[in-house]
């Protein structure tokens, strides 16, 4: 059997990866605080019928090998942490981070996950949460009798009560940094999960030690770009036609020599 129909066949695997996650990209481009995907692949082993550098005479050896490759292999998925733009909602609690950093989610089962899409809202108990409900960490609460919401870079929490001209601080949102954000699991909902390759989660206040800014009434979109996605669904398309072509190629020389005993 040819090899070459094999080969192929991961190419047309290793493209069709590479359509799914471009699409998912473009279905996220108006995701807030989305991160794009990236595949990587690598090649896979060689079957070696010459060394180079053996023997090919007494005092001469032989320049290059001869070698056979057997395709291609998806080895990862990659998120890219690159700064998405800026969106001005004048929004109080639309919060952006500038710079390095994810916001804080406590999780139902107690787990705090990790996000970069600031859309916050208020729930029943006045605590600032995530439109799914899971509460920021630390906890911030917002009296209900609060006129104004103010949140500085640092990430200091204040609001203006009753007839009050004073705000009054009510909490800060501290951020979390990661020494491999790329090691990050993404869970769904805008939210990340730690993992072993990602580190443990350094926690400081925003603008401290490299960590990122806050800015208020604005919102990290997705850093997804259209054009981008739409050249490596090009390439992907052509490089899966052209791969289907090999193996038609290698069916129609194998038609070839089975004919000729006929």
């Amino acid at each position: 059997m040819m090899r070459s129909l094999f080969v192929s066949a991961t190419g047309m695997g290793a493209q069709q990866r590479q359509i799914d996650t471009v699409a998912n990209n473009l279905a996220n481009v108006d995701t807030v605080g989305y991160k794009k995907s990236r595949n990587n692949f690598q090649d896979l082993l060689y079957q070696i019928d010459r060394t180079a550098g053996s023997q090919s005479s007494q005092n001469t050896t032989v320049p290059v090998g001869i070698h056979s490759g057997h395709g291609v292999k998806h080895v990862s998925t990659e998120k890219i942490f690159t700064q998405g733009d800026m969106k001005n909602t004048r929004v109080e609690l639309d919060i952006a981070i500038e710079g390095i950093g994810f916001f804080q989610i406590l999780q139902p089962n107690g787990a705090i996950a990790y996000s970069r899409a600031g859309n916050f809202q208020r729930d029943q108990q006045g605590r600032v949460v995530t439109p799914d409900g899971f509460p920021v960490e630390p906890e911030i609460i917002i009296p209900e009798d609060a006129r104004a919401v103010s949140v500085g870079m640092d990430g200091t929490v204040a609001v203006q009560v009753g007839e009050e001209t004073l705000p009054t601080p009510v909490g800060t949102i501290q951020l979390a940094r990661f020494s491999n954000p790329a090691g990050l699991s993404p869970i769904g909902k805008n939210l990340f999960s730690p993992t072993v390759a990602s580190g443990n989660a350094i926690v400081e206040i925003p603008g401290v030690n490299s960590m990122g800014t806050l800015v208020q009434g604005f919102l990290e979109m997705s850093n997804v770009s259209v054009v981008d996605e739409m050249i490596n669904m090009i390439i992907a398309q052509r490089a899966y036609e052209i791969n289907s072509k090999a193996i038609q190629t290698s069916d129609d020389m194998l038609q070839t020599a089975n004919n000729i005993m006929r």
